[in-house]
């Protein structure tokens, strides 16, 4: 339950839900209620398969490039506090869109929602995770994880409404936060990984 509950917390704020909500609102502006809830339903599947395919075939990338698990949380890490830096001052995802132009996969899903840092912790997460069982359980919370975003999406413009664009703003800022703190525990368990194969 642990694991289950670890995982979750991380790749649910990891995808930043109410960055996601805005970026969606933006891009959606002028769609009727049918053709949002397609393009919600395009990005969910999207994301899912994104997380998924890093998650299980992460792992190869490491082993073609010969790149070890503390070095790639260092990089990681470090690219989600960028991501998270940004969220905070809310410079991230400022993006123009031509009229009518298809948005649901790229940019929405990758690479807006699910980001280098996004991509960087999954990678991590499917070398740490060794176990059957362990990788069952973990892959179950980055399932829920993204859908919940998904719901957050079809849910929208309801959330928009109840929170207005400041109140979306000040949540972004608060995910962010939380990020700079997950992204400081992936760089020094990174570091510490580091240490240890020098002192071994």
């Amino acid at each position: 339950m642990g694991l289950f509950l670890d995982v979750f917390t991380k790749v649910f704020f990891i995808l930043s839900p109410f960055f996601s909500v805005s970026m969606f609102l933006l891009l959606s502006r002028d769609m009727d209620r049918r053709t949002r809830n397609h393009c919600a339903l395009r990005t969910s599947l999207s994301i899912l398969i994104i997380c998924f395919v890093v998650y299980f075939f992460g792992n190869v990338v490491f082993h073609v490039l010969g790149i070890t698990v503390p070095a790639f949380q260092v990089g990681a890490g470090t690219l989600l506090f960028l991501t998270a830096v940004q969220m905070v001052t809310g410079k991230r995802g400022e993006l123009t869109m031509d009229e009518g132009e298809d948005f649901a996969v790229v940019p929405l899903a990758i690479p807006m929602i699910v980001g280098p840092g996004t991509i960087g912790t999954l990678l991590v997460l499917g070398m740490e995770i060794s176990s059957t069982r362990e990788k069952i359980v973990a892959a179950s919370a980055v399932f829920l994880a993204v859908l919940m975003i998904s719901l957050f999406l079809f849910l929208a413009m309801p959330i928009g409404r109840l929170l207005g664009q400041k109140g979306l703003q000040m949540m972004m800022k608060l995910t962010g936060l939380i990020l700079t703190a997950i992204a400081a525990q992936i760089v020094f368990t990174g570091i510490r990984g580091f240490l240890g194969d020098a002192r071994a």
